[in-house]
């Protein structure tokens, strides 16, 4: 394993090089772009206002549909950096209501979709693949995979929940 001097020699020449500088600015853009097409096209949501940077783990916001937040949930579109893919989980509005519906729903054996194995220190509740392979070079058509696998995920969550 490099040394954090190592790292950052190498972390300063990618940022030269200027490629990585681009990346990042286009998936910050298309991601504050994805918020805002969200946050228009569904204004009974609630959509956050600002989107989670991370540290360069993940990018992410949050959409509430009236059933999942009077229930304190969320879903998080959410674009995981090192496995380079963007995905939807299912959250809690705080921890503590994260790890009661993850006990709720792990023990009610509904397995549409992946329930994280333990809560502690996770950020999800319920994780599920969206875009495995995004292409950036036709957004219109990121979006609205990503935008129709949600709503998929986001009603099948509502479902589970209405039918508890």
């Amino acid at each position: 394993m490099a040394t954090l001097q190592a790292s950052m020699i190498e972390y300063k020449n990618q940022l030269q090089n200027g490629n990585i500088v681009r990346a990042y600015r286009g998936l910050m853009a298309y991601m504050q772009d994805l918020r805002t097409h969200f946050a228009k096209t569904y204004p009974d949501y609630f959509v956050s206002g600002s989107l989670y940077t991370g540290f360069m783990d993940m990018t992410y916001f949050a959409v509430s549909p009236p059933a999942l937040k009077q229930r304190s949930l969320k879903a998080a579109i959410v674009f995981v950096h090192e496995a380079f893919r963007f995905e939807v989980w299912l959250s809690g509005a705080n921890r503590q209501i994260q790890a009661e519906w993850w006990k709720v729903i792990k023990t009610s054996g509904w397995d549409t979709y992946s329930v994280v194995p333990v809560i502690t220190g996770s950020d999800a509740i319920v994780e599920h693949v969206l875009v495995a392979e995004p292409n950036f070079d036709d957004l219109p058509a990121l979006t609205d995979r990503i935008e129709r696998g949600t709503l998929r995920f986001i009603h099948e969550v509502e479902a589970y929940l209405t039918s508890r």
